[in-house]
């Protein structure tokens, strides 16, 4: 009887962890991982989210329907971001801005406002940045421990074109291209 009862206290003690560990999203065993460690993949319909800006408002991925949209998952620690985040304010952000049918959000992973200001400034970012305190949004895009710079592109239907990660020129090159060749 005694085994019984200390088998059926570790079951239930294990259940509970497993549920607080996933705080209700679903098990990383309950998913597919994909290269680089998305969950997502190319031909999906971008998962919808709303997120706080810095500048206090909100972002709702799916009215952004109808629109080009660039997503860029980034944070101060992130030595790549800091790397790439000049080539995207050039060569995409600078360029495009003006387009009301062109979207580009950065999405600060796990960080405070306190914490991202000074980095934008310092990296001279000036394409808007929303805050994904948690990284509940990063996670519904690739493994919740997964690395970052990544950047999502996302057509006028709300369908994934190309998942990007870490900085590589030519990779970016690719990117700037679908990004032009889709607002032309």
């Amino acid at each position: 009887m005694k085994k019984i009862f200390l088998s059926l206290l570790l079951l239930v003690s294990f259940a509970f962890v497993h549920a607080q560990n996933n705080n209700g999203n679903r098990a990383e065993s309950d998913v597919t991982v994909y290269e680089h460690d998305y969950i997502v993949k190319v031909g999906d319909v971008a998962p919808d989210f709303t997120l706080e800006m810095l500048d206090g408002t909100k972002f709702t991925l799916s009215e952004q329907r109808g629109k080009v949209v660039m997503l860029q998952f980034t944070a101060g620690w992130c030595g790549i971001c800091r790397k790439e985040m000049p080539y995207i304010e050039s060569d995409i952000w600078l360029k495009h801005k003006d387009n009301k049918d062109f979207v580009l959000v950065g999405i600060d992973r796990e960080e405070t406002k306190e914490a991202i200001l000074p980095f934008i400034e310092k990296v001279g970012t000036t394409y808007p940045i929303a805050m994904d305190s948690n990284g509940d949004v990063f996670a519904s895009y690739a493994l919740r421990g997964a690395g970052i710079t990544r950047n999502i592109l996302i057509d006028r239907d709300g369908k994934i074109v190309m998942l990007t990660r870490k900085f590589e020129e030519a990779e970016f090159k690719v990117l700037v291209e679908k990004i032009d060749a889709m607002l032309e």
